[in-house]
This record gives structure tokens, sequence and C-alpha cells, in this order.
């Protein structure tokens, strides 16, 4: 395998911190590194070139200020040109990641005692997730999912990266996470191959289901004891609506608080974002965080592997959007963020209530059972008569509603883009799409 030489040297720097961390990258992860050409050369031009014989970086300026069209600036009320339209470095705004990390550890709070890397700055969580693959899927690896999940998935994962996904059911019979199921799944996966790799997504997306603490430790057990047999652990946390929590039940910290410097055979992976924790989802402002269990200091370890990372990023789409940093960096500093932030909250929390209220009563249970929900954005409901996406058509042709079919039982519900005075009179036009669909079936034998 051809490696450059600077990847040659990330490589040695991470196999002295943990050495198990090279049998888990794939074969484009141990060549990738960050490259020292124009964009280093910059970097020195900017702390020992003078401004106005600076001819390094590929942007315009005007007496030594960013080049800016005023009807652009005119639409972006206090920002500076240089944080609106120049580029940010690879690895993202660098007090950015510094923001978003201490908001790690203040939301997780078990993760004090813990390591864990910079955070990088992604092009939003599907690019993260790009990102992950890029670096830690070869071909034909098997990645674990329940059976609810994003559909997504499916096109960043098994079609760009040709891996196998192997699903168990995420729900038991009693109504909670399957733990007999994925226990049974990685250890299967773990018996056949070297590593495996767990994606876990709470709150999930299609269900909108968060595993409680009971769970949230079995799991934690479940892959660490893999681990502690002798098999790389990759458990990667799709957190992208982490912290939208409407019960007591939910855990109230991210999966990877739990995993997180855990086992030297284990590789916790965080991708979260600004996108839904705060409402920005054009933004496209998410990251990727990493921890293990590293011998000696953890510092040049993280920043090799984070310096891949950039490399990766610098690859494919140079930066993720300066403008979209710097709003969500001004947004994160300002006092008035975390009240706005849970009146919104708020507001997701009662629709959830009215949800839940509603899809249960009685009447409907002819109709449709209800998935397990607590979090998040979305709800799914199991059809017991009619086929989802005949309902699905149905319901957007003659009663102007809306919905996601997943399979033939499965519709998903995002109660998030519905006014709470609007959910009685949805789930009502759900049910008599239901009885009408039974009706033309009994009519056409």
């Amino acid at each position: 395998m051809n490696i450059n030489p600077i990847a040659r040297e990330l490589n040695e720097i991470i196999k002295r911190g943990n050495s198990h961390l090279m049998e888990m990258f794939s074969k484009t992860g141990r060549r990738l590194y960050f490259p020292k050409g124009i964009l280093t050369q910059s970097a020195e031009a900017r702390q020992k070139a003078y401004d106005r014989f600076n001819a390094t970086i590929g942007i315009a300026t005007e007496e030594l200020h960013t080049m800016c069209l005023p009807t652009v600036m005119s639409f972006l009320n206090d920002m500076r040109p240089s944080d609106a339209l120049t580029y940010a470095p690879s690895f993202g705004i660098y007090s950015l990641r510094e923001a978003w990390k201490e908001a790690l550890y203040e939301k997780n709070p078990s993760l004090k005692s813990k390591s864990v890397s910079m955070p990088v700055v992604t092009n939003g969580i599907t690019h993260g997730l790009s990102v992950f693959a890029d670096m830690f899927i070869d071909p034909d690896d098997v990645l674990i999912f329940p059976d609810k999940m994003w559909g997504n998935n499916t096109l960043i994962l098994s079609v760009r990266r040709d891996a196998q996904i192997s699903q168990y059911p995420m729900f038991s019979n009693t109504g909670g996470f399957n733990l007999v199921e994925f226990e049974k799944m990685v250890r299967d996966q773990a018996h056949n191959n070297y590593k495996v790799i767990v994606f876990l997504n709470f709150p999930n997306n299609p269900t909108g289901y968060t595993v409680t603490e009971k769970e949230a430790d079995s799991i934690s057990e479940i892959l660490i004891k893999i681990a502690e047999e002798g098999t790389n652990v990759i458990s990667v946390h799709d957190d992208a609506y982490f912290g939208l929590n409407y019960e007591d039940a939910p855990i109230k910290e991210s999966l990877f608080a739990r995993m997180a410097e855990s086992h030297p055979r284990m590789l916790s992976v965080k991708l979260d974002g600004a996108t839904k924790e705060m409402f920005v989802w054009g933004l496209r402002v998410g990251f990727v965080t990493y921890s293990t269990v590293i011998d000696g200091n953890p510092a040049p370890f993280y920043e090799a592997l984070e310096k891949k990372t950039a490399g990766n990023i610098r690859g494919t789409i140079s930066n993720a959007g300066n403008l979209s940093q710097s709003l969500v960096l001004k947004t994160l500093m300002s006092p008035n963020f975390r009240k706005e932030r849970e009146e919104k909250v708020g507001i997701l929390k009662r629709r959830a209530q009215k949800v839940k209220e509603i899809s249960h009563d009685p009447k409907y249970q002819d109709a449709w059972d209800v998935y397990p929900f607590n979090s998040g954005y979305f709800m799914c409901i199991r059809l017991k008569t009619v086929d989802a996406e005949a309902l699905r058509i149905h319901l957007l042709e003659n009663q102007g509603v809306g919905l996601i079919s997943i399979g033939k039982t499965d519709i998903r519900i995002a109660f998030s883009s519905v006014d709470e005075e609007n959910i009685t009179d949805l789930f009502e036009r759900i049910y008599t799409g239901v009885k009408e669909l039974e009706s033309e079936s009994k009519s056409e034998k």
C-alpha cells in the first residue's frame, strides 16, 4: 500500500497511543493525512508575512480587507466579511470547536473525567457519517443497525462504501429496546469478524425512541464485554436529535458518554450538530468527536486522528461553510440562546404529549399500533389492515396529508412540523384513510 510519509507519521503516533485503532481503520483511513501544502504555507504567511505582501490564499482582498459585494453584506447584519465570506479551516473554526467541546461536557456531565478529541466540523451529520465511513469502513464490512433506521444510511454506507447492513428487531414484545436480539446480533458479528461496527441513533429516526437508563447500561455493558473478549468495537453515536426528550424515562446524556474511554479495543464516535439541536437545519454544521483508551498523553493521539479527519474533509468538500459556522458560534455565545431553545423544546414536548394521547385513543386500535416514542421529531404507527404506501398515496391525494411510508406496515409522522391544534384532525384523517382503503378492498372482492 502506497502511504504518504505524513500519513505514515500520523499512523505511528496513533499506533503508539492505541495500536488497536490501526486495525479499525479502513484502507482509506490508514492512508489519510492532512497535507502540508498551500494551507500550511498560508498559515505560516499569516504569522510572518506583512499583510500587504501576503499572496498565498485564494481569496480576493481590497485595502487589506476581505473583498465583498455590498449587496451580499447588506443581508448579513452584524457580520464581518471575514467571518461570512472567507474559507474556514478544514478542521472547522477553532473557537467553534472549543465551544462545542465545552458544551459536550456541559450536556454530558459523566464525560468530565474522560478524554475526548476536539470536535471536527462537518457539513451536517450526513456528511459526518460519510467522513466516518471513508475512514473506518471497507467494502463488505458488516454494520449493525436496528430494523428501524434512517433510510439514508443505506445510501451513505451500503451504496457508497459497499458495506453490508445487518439489522435486529429494535423493539421487544414488551415494548422496550430489544436487548436480547441486540446482543445476539453483536455476538454473531463478533464471532465472524475482527471488528464490529454498531450504529446507535437516539432519539431514533424514525421512531422517536430513546433508551432508558437501564437499557443504556445494558447496551454499554454488552459492547464493552465484546471488546474485553478480544474483538475491536466501534460504537457510532448518531445524536442528531440530542436533547429533545419529552419524558423522564429516556437517558439525558448521550450513550457516547457511557462508552467513551471504556476499553482499548473500543472506539466511540459521536456525530452531532447544530442542525436539530439549534433548529438551524440548512446551516449544515455538524461535528465528529472521538474517544478511546490511550496509552500516554492523549493530545498527540487525538491531534493525529483529527488531522486524518480534516484530511478527508479537505479531499472532499475542502471545508464547511464559514458563514454557517460563524452564525452557530455567535448563537452559542448569546445569553439568550438557552432560554430561546428551551421555549422551542417546550413546544415540541407539548406536541409529543398530544400525539401520545390522540394516537393511543381506543377508537383507533383496530387500525394501528403505536411504536414506543419519547423524544425527537417523529413517531411511528404500525398499520394492521392496509399497506403503508397505499395509505400514504391515498392520504396525499384525498386528505391533503403528507406522511412517510416505511416498508409494508409502518408510517412515520413528523409531529415536529404539525402545530398542536392540528394533531387531532391529522390522526382522524389518517384513520379515515385507513377505513376508506378497507372499504375499497372489500368492494373489490
